[in-house]
């Protein structure tokens, strides 16, 4: 099975934090690489534990992936961004 996931990436302090809104996982690391690899590794553990209570697919399908077969192997792929941007709302 492979699994395509976003990630992003920013800086806070000193640290940088990868991301996965898709999943709802994150790690850090001190550089982006470090902290992207990080996230692989997160993800992987995440997936594998999901995998053993038997809720991996149905976590996959809530969060919007869509299940895709190609030559015996399936593809789990994430929704599709429809945009991205900051927005400032005065409090």
């Amino acid at each position: 099975m492979e699994i395509n996931f976003i990630t992003q990436i920013w800086q806070e302090g000193k640290m940088y934090v990868a991301y996965s809104p898709e999943l709802d996982v994150s790690s850090c690391g001190k550089t982006p690489l470090e902290a992207r690899k990080n996230l692989h590794e997160a993800v992987e553990i995440f997936l594998e534990e999901t995998s053993k209570m038997g809720t991996l697919n149905e976590i996959l399908e809530e969060s919007g992936f869509i299940k895709e077969k190609y030559d015996d192997k399936v593809r789990w792929q994430p929704p599709k961004i429809i945009s991205t941007g900051k927005e400032r709302i005065a409090i």
